[in-house]
């Protein structure tokens, strides 16, 4: 790694990362590599200006020649924001006769189960874009009707259209049961190449080759529908960096936490959903790993939303299915489901952006809308009105205009109180400072009650992980989450601000095969098993050995590292649980070793296992990636010099609901063993540390800030 040039470009809902990471990872002495790193505000209609802002900003703070770049990693929001808004490519979608409307039929279950007047979201692609063929192939595999050439490629003048603007710009098909049998579709989409050959398809069978045919068909539909936008900007992307200088390859990194290259992203973009918080979990487990923690959790908040995320073993939970676009205050349910491997985390709308409002009965309510930055939070003066979380902690004293760190945004306190005072405080009958309290303490609140519901989800106490706090707006909350969720531990890396951008450096490699096959552990074929997870390594190892081309690296030359993972339920059940498996061959006693490996996982879940009851495997996935290169593990340091503030601002300390003189220390200016107490105000150039009085802060030999507590906490400010 020594002598390499990489950047790392995050554009997020708010704000834009770059980051510049010249020479090897950093020692555990903090040597052996420098970074460079800026925050810019997103450019929404050209995304990638401000990332070539940020990375003409970078460069020259480093006195770094662009041509000498050796890789360029990219994550973006576009695929969610085209999704949520409804932005994306006109696009027609061709299923089985019956199953047209499946997308908006959905599950039939309700997301608020008494809620009379319930408004379910609206399906991606119109009825009158859904068209359908007789082909039909059951669960078995067997063809009950073959598939109509003829049929289909009436089908397709249809699709043509006689005018420009009837012409679809993207096509999804999605056939009943194509997840065992992809032919039908595969034939269609050869048809649709030779009729329609600038038109791009996208099929179910490749795209999410999983049971459940609404999820299925859901995640094809995103994929088609945000397939022109994205190979589109990737394209015009790859040609900008090439004109400032910038010949190196530019790789993607998908929300399983891999890199993939452009060509894959383009086939592929709904495997760019979550992109950006999937940097910041593969951020948070280079973390772990540094500090030996085998539990914890990662805390990201930016500008739109924050998210958490379980590190155990210094590896990020993983699913093979999540939500995008959710309308309903992010309940579970109210969204689009999307069946890809992700990286497991639960997101809310609790970010610097989001809007403060009261609803009617006189509740102050923050998200899921968020100012982004056109127009931005109140304080930004860019011609936001709206009162956000950022306004509030400026008004609290927590955010200063002297240290914010972002170019081009000079924070306005008036302006900040105004937008407070007419939107909260003058329906609620309060002050600025007092209505900036409750805004804060909902959003702490409404994440930790976040954190709590998804640790039990996966059946764990929260109260023994460590806290992993980056993105602009985490370092300021984490301290108070931390009291709220009586967890002992914080840690705040160096490089906080921009975790996300730096965890696109830190990712490998790496592609993950799914797909659906049923198979009971009483009647086990280990042959058909043993076939078709061949089959899920070899195309995830293709996937891989793709993206490593372009690096000059043949995948010969590397060893790759295989996960095997089955989703197991007992029969009769509507969900699986993952269940990890070696490399083992399955033989004929494979049905016993998948059963006891279930019952061992069941019982880690739920407490215990049933026993007598079948057992069947639903799914199975495979994931192929580089080695992860080895961190140098941290010694931790205790409290060597007490640092005494030269200057301190009055805070708001919301768990007390008093007004504080805090300590004002500069991040930068703290060595190893030096300690803060709280309450205090770290302050750096892109996100600020905040400290209660009841905590402290021990500066680490990598940069880390160790928070801990000086008190323990009273009941009455841990409700």
């Amino acid at each position: 790694m020594m002598g390499t040039m990489r950047i790392g470009a995050d554009v997020g809902g708010t704000f834009t990362d770059v980051v510049l990471e010249i020479g090897g990872d950093l020692d555990d002495d903090g040597s052996g590599g420098q970074m460079f790193s800026t925050k810019v505000l997103t450019t929404y209609e050209a995304p990638e200006q401000g990332i070539l802002e940020g990375v003409a900003t970078v460069v020259a703070e480093a006195g770094a020649d662009l041509t000498e770049l050796d890789t360029f990693i990219h994550g973006t929001t576009l695929a969610t924001n085209a999704l949520i808004g409804r932005t994306g490519a006109r696009t027609a979608l061709v299923t089985t006769d019956g199953f047209r409307d499946t997308i908006e039929m959905r599950t039939e279950s309700r997301f608020e189960q008494y809620d009379l007047n319930l408004v379910l979201p609206t399906p991606l692609i119109e009825r009158r874009d859904r068209h359908v063929l007789s082909e039909r192939i059951a669960a078995d595999g067997t063809v009950l009707r073959p598939f109509d050439e003829d049929e289909a490629c009436a089908l397709i003048e249809v699709l043509a259209g006689q005018t420009a603007a009837e012409a679809y710009e993207a096509i999804a098909v999605g056939f009943i049961h194509a997840y065992v049998d992809g032919s039908h579709e595969r034939r269609f989409r050869d048809l649709l190449v030779e009729h329609l050959p600038n038109v791009p398809v996208s099929i179910s069978s490749e795209v999410a080759p999983q049971m459940r045919e609404f999820e299925r068909f859901n995640t094809v539909c995103a994929n088609a529908y945000v397939q022109p936008l994205i190979a589109t900007y990737l394209r015009r992307l790859e040609a900008q960096l090439l004109e400032t200088g910038a010949s190196c390859p530019v790789y993607l990194i998908h929300s399983g936490g891999g890199l993939i290259n452009v060509d894959a992203a383009a086939r592929f973009p709904v495997r760019l959903i979550e992109s950006g918080p999937a940097g910041g979990a593969i951020f948070a487990a280079d973390i772990a790993a540094r500090h030996g923690l085998d539990q914890a959790l990662s805390y990201d908040m930016g500008g739109t939303t924050a998210k958490i995320c379980l590190i155990e073993d210094q590896t990020p939970r993983t699913a093979k299915t999540f939500e995008v676009a959710r309308t309903h205050r992010f309940t579970k349910g109210s969204g689009m489901p999307i069946s890809i491997p992700v990286i497991e985390m639960i997101e809310i709308g609790a970010g610097g952006g989001s809007i403060a409002t009261v609803d009617v009965l006189g509740q102050i309510r923050v998200g899921p809308l968020s100012a982004g930055s056109e127009p931005g939070p109140a304080a930004y003066g860019l011609g936001g009105t709206k009162p956000t979380v950022s306004d509030a902690n400026l008004v609290l004293g927590r955010l200063s205009a002297d240290s914010f760190g972002a170019p081009g945004v000079n924070l306005d306190d008036a302006a900040a109180r105004d937008a407070l005072d007419r939107t909260v405080g003058a329906v609620l009958a309060m002050d600025a400072e007092t209505a900036a309290a409750g805004v804060v303490e909902v959003v702490d609140e409404n994440m930790a009650n976040a954190a709590r519901v998804h640790a039990i989800e996966n059946g764990k106490d929260v109260a023994t992980f460590t806290m992993i706090a980056f993105g602009g707006g985490a370092p300021l909350h984490a301290g108070r989450l931390c009291e709220k969720l009586d967890v002992i531990e914080l840690l705040v890396p160096p490089g906080a601000g921009v975790g996300s951008a730096i965890g696109f450096l830190r990712a490998p490699f790496a592609y993950e095969a799914l797909r659906s096959h049923h198979a009971t552990v009483d009647h086990f074929d280990p042959d058909a098993v043993n076939r078709m997870l061949v089959d899920l390594a070899e195309e995830a190892t293709a996937f891989v050995a793709e993206a490593l081309a372009s690096t000059g690296t043949p995948v010969t030359d590397v060893a790759l590292e295989t996960e095997r993972w089955v989703y197991m339920r007992y029969a009769g059940q509507g969900w699986e649980i993952p269940v990890l498996v070696d490399a083992t061959p399955f033989d004929a006693l494979g049905g016993e070793r998948l059963a006891d490996q279930f019952e061992k996982a069941y019982e880690e879940f739920f407490g215990r296992a049933i026993a007598g009851l079948a057992v069947e495997a639903i799914g199975w996935s495979v994931r192929v990636s580089t080695p992860r290169p080895p961190v140098s593990r941290v010694t931790r340091v205790v409290a060597l010099r007490d640092i005494v503030p030269d200057r301190t601002r009055l805070i708001h300390d919301t768990a007390t609901d008093t007004s504080l003189e805090a300590g004002i220390v500069e991040r930068h200016a703290l060595v190893a063993g030096d300690r803060v107490l709280g309450p205090a105000v770290i302050v750096e150039t892109q996100t600020t540390t905040l400290l209660s009085s009841r905590q402290q802060a021990i500066m680490q030999t990598d940069g880390c800030l160790l928070v801990t507590r000086t008190t323990p906490v009273s009941k009455e400010a841990n409700p």
